[in-house]
């Protein structure tokens, strides 16, 4: 089988950037995770609304983020601003989802041409492509958190002003963008906690990986040497 050293370029590459958008796929996908602030925020007794209609608000806009045709907040009061930034969202969303997609089915297909005997990805300084993958992903997303943690509020206006260049429609109006009551910063904060966690688990995962396929590459080779 050939060992081919872009190839465990590209490998790396993908095997860190499904890594990244499944991680920020979790809390969109995940609504009991929005679910389970309700309360510790308590949102009831801010917003005046009943634990129902915050869910069903919350649920419409997250349908029209994830493709839905029609934007709606429940009985929440919205405006054109407002909902062109969720259009933005829907954007963003939809390409985070797209990208893991295409990247899932690029490592299977990859998994499948090695398993046939075709190519494989080369190690690169005695490590696979995994542990790139999880090494350089950890080391710049734990750079980003500790930044993050220093100043979160700088860090969310940071993080608008890359992913929305030249506009102000997400400062919200809490009377006629009513969506943004049930939407704290503190909800937010854990969003980008869950998905840190995610990422260093999931980096943490990939290089034991690699070192133990390491190892037993290792153990393999020393048995070869003494026949």
């Amino acid at each position: 089988m050939k060992s081919s050293k872009p190839l465990a370029v590209v490998t790396a590459l993908i095997i860190a950037l499904a890594l990244l958008t499944g991680a920020v796929a979790a809390p969109i996908l995940c609504r009991p995770f929005y679910y389970a602030h309700i309360e510790p925020l308590h949102l009831e007794e801010q917003t005046g609304l009943t634990q129902e209609e915050i869910k069903t608000a919350f649920n419409e806009m997250l349908d029209y983020c994830l493709g839905g045709e029609e934007f709606s907040t429940g009985v929440l009061q919205w405006s054109e601003s407002g909902k062109s930034h969720f259009t933005d969202v829907r954007g963003l969303f939809q390409l985070d989802l797209n990208v893991l997609v295409c990247c899932l089915g690029l490592l299977a297909a990859l998994a499948f041409l090695a398993r046939r005997g075709r190519q494989r990805p080369a190690c690169l300084l005695g490590r696979g492509p995994a542990f790139w993958a999880g090494a350089g992903l950890g080391a710049v997303f734990l750079t980003v958190g500790a930044l993050a943690t220093l100043d979160f509020d700088r860090a969310f206006v940071v993080f608008h002003a890359l992913f929305f260049p030249g506009k102000t429609n997400w400062l919200f109006d809490p009377k006629e963008d009513q969506i943004i009551n049930i939407l704290p910063q503190e909800f937010f904060r854990n969003c980008a906690i869950l998905i840190l966690a995610i990422l260093v688990v999931g980096c943490a995962a990939l290089v034991a990986f690699d070192l133990t396929r390491g190892r037993s590459r290792e153990e393999f080779h020393s048995k070869l040497q003494k026949f």
